[in-house]
């Protein structure tokens, strides 16, 4: 793998983006990238765009630069894609993608189609995070771009408990505790606090849950009007599914909730037994093996029944 630096050499220009409801891995990994070409080039301009990102992520260095809107006629030298599947998953920010001069992708769903210029997809990588650690020069690291790539790591692998943790990922994690983060502080913040309203939300969708296949997959639904009634939104709905996924036996969950036009977003998770991205890429999504979702229209009763039948083929065979 080579380093940003061949590429950033080359560009006075620089946007950064990544995907639509921006996760831990997603913020962690752009905000990274960002800080980094702030730091180490700053005759280069760049912007970084990200819809709205979660209050946990905005203590990280330069947070409160992320722009939310992309206005028209805007041409970079560089465009960096980053934890996308493909560009539509960019958002507004994607115009900005077909229009520069040259684009990378840097991401580790297994689902990528490799849809820039230059693609730096590793599936086998717990995070896009970690490929960001790797792509930045060791002795350029500092603290803030470490805060920014441990808070990316510790989300895409449930803080080192997901099959996804390897021991390159304990090393970098390592490497970046050296530099004095408050890792502690980091994990509690942005990991495991939640909201009084968070914990209702997610009791209530334990309540709700349903087992199938004999307990081998459980499944649970929150609607729009509970979401209203709870005073949550959707991205205090984030954990759910790995609750439900650490049910005894299970070997795989489903979690939806309700949008806004009536549509649901999928969210599943799985042991060994069964490909959840190969699910989600049937329905127009993407993710990893162990980890992904999708949006589908319909009564939720069926769609849950429908990924409980592809969920029982890949049982079966």
């Amino acid at each position: 793998m080579t380093n940003l630096d061949i590429f950033l050499a080359e560009a006075d220009t620089v946007g950064v983006a990544g995907h639509i409801r921006p996760d831990g891995d997603c913020v962690g990994s752009c905000l990274a990238t960002y800080n980094y070409i702030k730091t180490y080039y700053p005759h280069i301009r760049v912007d970084l765009y990200l819809e709205p990102i979660p209050n946990i992520f905005k203590f990280l260095t330069r947070s409160g630069e992320i722009k939310n809107e992309c206005p028209d006629g805007l041409c970079y030298d560089l465009f960096i894609a980053q934890d996308c599947g493909d560009a539509g998953r960019l958002g507004d920010a994607a115009k900005y993608f077909r229009t520069a001069k040259k684009t990378i992708c840097i991401d580790h769903h297994v689902s990528n189609q490799s849809f820039a210029d230059e693609n730096y997809i590793f599936p086998e990588a717990s995070s896009t995070s970690e490929l960001i650690f790797d792509l930045i020069p060791g002795e350029r690291l500092n603290k803030a771009i470490a805060e920014c790539i441990y808070t990316g790591i510790i989300h895409d692998t449930g803080v080192f408990q997901y099959s996804c943790t390897s021991p390159h990922t304990m090393e970098a994690a390592g490497r970046l505790m050296q530099l004095g983060i408050d890792f502690p502080g980091i994990v509690e913040r942005t990991f495991f606090a939640k909201t009084y309203n968070q914990n209702r939300i997610m009791g209530l969708a334990l309540l709700k849950s349903r087992l199938h296949l004999g307990g081998k997959c459980i499944s649970s639904v929150i609607t729009a009007a509970e979401m209203q009634e709870y005073d949550v939104l959707p991205k205090h709905l984030d954990g759910i599914v790995s609750q439900l996924r650490v049910t005894k036996d299970a070997e795989a969950a489903i979690f939806l909730y309700e949008t806004e036009d009536g549509a649901f977003k999928v969210s599943t998770r799985s042991s060994n037994g069964v490909d959840v991205a190969k699910i989600a890429v049937g329905h127009g999504g993407g993710g990893h093996v162990r980890a992904a979702g999708f949006s589908m229209t319909g009564n939720a009763d069926e769609i849950v029944e429908g990924i409980v039948a592809e969920i029982a083929e890949q049982l079966c065979g």
